[in-house]
C-alpha cells in the first residue's frame, strides 16, 4: 500500500520543482530585462483608430498639396482674370498634413510633449472653425439682403459694357429672361430677345413699359431670378458652413482622444510603468 503512493508523491514533487525553477527563471528574466516586458502606454484600441484617422487625413492633406501644385502653374493666369490667391489654402493644406503627421508620430511614440502640441493644435483649429462657421451663417442670412443692395450697381456696371451687353442678350434668348436684375435694366430700349409670347403658356409675360421701345410682351422674370443666383449663394454658403461645423467636430474628438492619451501616458508614468512593477516582485 506504500510502495502504490511514493510514486504519485515523487511525482508532485517534481512537478512542484519545475514550477519553482519556471518562476525562478521568469522572475529573473524579468529583473534583468525589464525594457523587454515594457507594456504600452497608452490603449492599444484607442491609438489604432487615433493613428488611422490621422493617416485619412495625412492622404487627404498629401493630396490637396499635390492638386495644388499642379494648380500652380496656372496661378498667374487665375490671378489676371481676378480670381483669389491660392495663398490660403496653401496654410490649410500643409497644416492638415503637419498636424496629421504629428499626430502619427505622438501616439506611436507615446511623447507627452508631442501628444500637448497636438492637443494645442486641436483647440486652436476647433475654435478657428467654430468662427469661420459661425460668420458662414451670418452671411447666409444677410445674402439676400446684400444681393438686392448691390445688384443693381452691378447690373448697372455690366450693362455698361458693349460686350456684357451682347452676353446678356444670348443669355436671355437661352434661359428666357429679361435683363440681369429686371426689364429696368435696358431703360427704355428693350431687345427682342425679351420678347415673350403668351401663347405658348410656359413663362409669365408683361406688356411693355409706357414710353419703352421693344416688343409688346416681355419675360416677367429676370436673368437673375432665372439662373436662381440667390440659390446658389445660399448653396455655397451652406457647404461653407457644413464644411466648418464638420472639421470643428473632428478637431474636438481630436482633443477629447489626445487629452485621454495624455491622461494615460501621465498615469503609467506616475505608476511606474508596468516594467516598474514587475521589476519589483
Amino acid at each position: 500500500m506504500v510502495s502504490s503512493i511514493r510514486p504519485v508523491e515523487r511525482f508532485i514533487d517534481l512537478e512542484q520543482l519545475l514550477q519553482s525553477t519556471h518562476t525562478s527563471s521568469l522572475v529573473t528574466f524579468i529583473r534583468h530585462n525589464p525594457k523587454e516586458l515594457k507594456m504600452g502606454k497608452i490603449n492599444g484600441c484607442l491609438k489604432c483608430l487615433f493613428v488611422f484617422f490621422n493617416t485619412i487625413y495625412a492622404v487627404i492633406g498629401f493630396g490637396l498639396i499635390y492638386l495644388l501644385a499642379k494648380v500652380q502653374t496656372y496661378n498667374s493666369q487665375l490671378s489676371e482674370v481676378g480670381a483669389p490667391s491660392m495663398a490660403w489654402v496653401w496654410v490649410f493644406a500643409i497644416g492638415v498634413f503637419g498636424i496629421s503627421c504629428l499626430g502619427i508620430v505622438a501616439a506611436c511614440s507615446e511623447n507627452l510633449i508631442a501628444l500637448r502640441i497636438f492637443a494645442a493644435f486641436m483647440g486652436i483649429g476647433l475654435i478657428i472653425m467654430m468662427i469661420c462657421g459661425i460668420v458662414a451663417v451670418v452671411f447666409k442670412n444677410k445674402a439676400r439682403e446684400m444681393y438686392d443692395n448691390d445688384s443693381a450697381e452691378m447690373a448697372k456696371a455690366y450693362m455698361a459694357d458693349e460686350k456684357s451687353r451682347g452676353m446678356l442678350e444670348e443669355l436671355q434668348e437661352t434661359v428666357h429672361c429679361c435683363g440681369v436684375v429686371s426689364f429696368e435694366d435696358w431703360d427704355k430700349t428693350i431687345p427682342d430677345s425679351c420678347a415673350c409670347y403668351p401663347a405658348s403658356g410656359q413663362y409669365e409675360c408683361i406688356s411693355r413699359p409706357k414710353g419703352s421701345s421693344g416688343p409688346d410682351k416681355i419675360f416677367k422674370r429676370s436673368c437673375s431670378d432665372a439662373l436662381d443666383i440667390i440659390g446658389w449663394i445660399n448653396l455655397i454658403f451652406q457647404i461653407m458652413m457644413g464644411f466648418c461645423f464638420g472639421l470643428a467636430v473632428t478637431a474636438l474628438l481630436g482633443l477629447l482622444v489626445s487629452i485621454m492619451m495624455i491622461h494615460q501616458v501621465k498615469r503609467n508614468d506616475s505608476g511606474g510603468g508596468a516594467s516598474m512593477a514587475m521589476n519589483d516582485y
